[in-house]
C-alpha cells in the first residue's frame, strides 16, 4: 500500500475538516505560485513551515521528501544563472552569472519548497480514502473520485500480479538482454499483465453488482465540525490576504 506516515496524528491540523484543508491548500499554493516579490515569497515559506509544525509532522520524514525536489532545484541553479540574460553579477572566466538568473532561481526554489510543505501539512495529513470522500463532498465529478479510489485500491493488486509473473520468468532462467528473445518475453509479460488486469476488473465489477453497487460509495464517517474550522478558515484567509498585500504593495 502507499505509505501514509503523516495521515495519522492528533494535531490541530488533523482535526480540521479535510474539505477546508483541500480548498485552502490550493488557494495558498496558487497565491505563492503567482507571487514574485521576495517579501511575499519568504513570508509564504515561513507560514508553510508553521503549518508543518502545527501538523506535528516528523521533520526527518519531511526533509527526506524534500530531497526529491532538491535534485531539480540543483539543476535550476546550475543552468539558469548561467543562461538567463541580464545584468552580470559575477564573471568566472568566460562564464557570466547574471543577477536576474540568480533571482529567478531563488524565486523558483522558495516557491517549490513552500508549496510542497503546504501540501505535506494539509493534504498528506489525511488518507487517500479521506481525500477521495472530501473531493466528493466538494462536488468533484463522481467518476474522477471513484477513479482515484479504485486506482488506489487495485494498483497494488496489479503490482502483485506483476511480481508473480516476474517470478515465473525468473524460475525459467530468463535473463534480460538486448535481443529478440528478451523483447518478446517482455512483450508477453506486459500483455499477460493487461490480460490478468482485465479479467480481475471484470470479476470485481460483477462482485460489486452482486453487492448492490449503484455507482456510489457510501461512508459512515462524518467530517468534524465546529469553531476550529472557522478559526482555520480565518487564519488561512488572513495569510492569503497578507501575501497579496506584500506582493502588490
Amino acid at each position: 500500500m502507499i505509505q501514509e506516515p503523516f495521515a495519522t496524528g492528533h494535531s490541530w491540523i488533523h482535526r480540521i475538516d479535510p474539505r477546508y484543508r483541500i480548498v485552502f491548500s490550493g488557494i495558498i499554493s496558487l497565491t505563492i505560485a503567482i507571487s514574485n516579490q521576495f517579501p511575499a515569497l519568504v513570508t509564504g515559506l515561513f507560514f508553510s513551515m508553521v503549518l508543518v509544525g502545527l501538523a506535528r509532522l516528523n521533520i526527518k520524514a519531511v526533509i527526506k521528501r524534500l530531497t526529491v525536489v532538491f535534485g531539480f532545484l540543483l539543476l535550476i541553479w546550475a543552468t539558469l544563472p548561467l543562461t538567463f540574460e541580464g545584468e552580470a553579477l559575477y564573471h568566472l572566466g568566460p562564464i557570466t552569472i547574471t543577477r536576474q538568473g540568480v533571482m529567478l532561481s531563488a524565486q523558483m526554489t522558495i516557491k517549490s519548497i513552500a508549496i510542497l510543505l503546504i501540501f505535506m501539512a494539509l493534504i498528506t495529513s489525511m488518507t487517500i480514502v479521506t481525500l477521495g470522500h472530501a473531493l466528493h463532498r466538494l462536488r468533484l465529478p463522481d467518476k474522477l473520485v471513484y477513479l482515484l479510489l479504485m486506482t488506489y485500491r487495485y494498483i497494488f493488486v496489479i503490482e502483485a500480479e506483476y511480481q508473480c509473473l516476474q517470478k515465473a520468468i525468473k524460475i525459467r532462467c530468463f535473463k534480460p538482454g538486448t535481443n529478440i528473445h528478451s523483447y518478446k518475453t517482455c512483450a508477453y509479460l506486459i500483455g499477460m499483465l493487461f490480460f490478468r488486469a482485465s479479467i480481475r476488473a471484470e470479476r470485481v465489477h460483477q462482485a460489486m453488482l452482486c453487492r448492490g453497487f449503484k455507482g456510489k460509495f457510501y461512508t459512515l464517517n462524518h467530517f468534524p465540525s465546529g469553531g476550529q474550522n472557522i478559526l482555520f478558515g480565518l487564519l488561512m484567509t488572513t495569510i492569503v490576504l497578507g501575501l497579496l498585500i506584500l506582493e502588490y504593495s
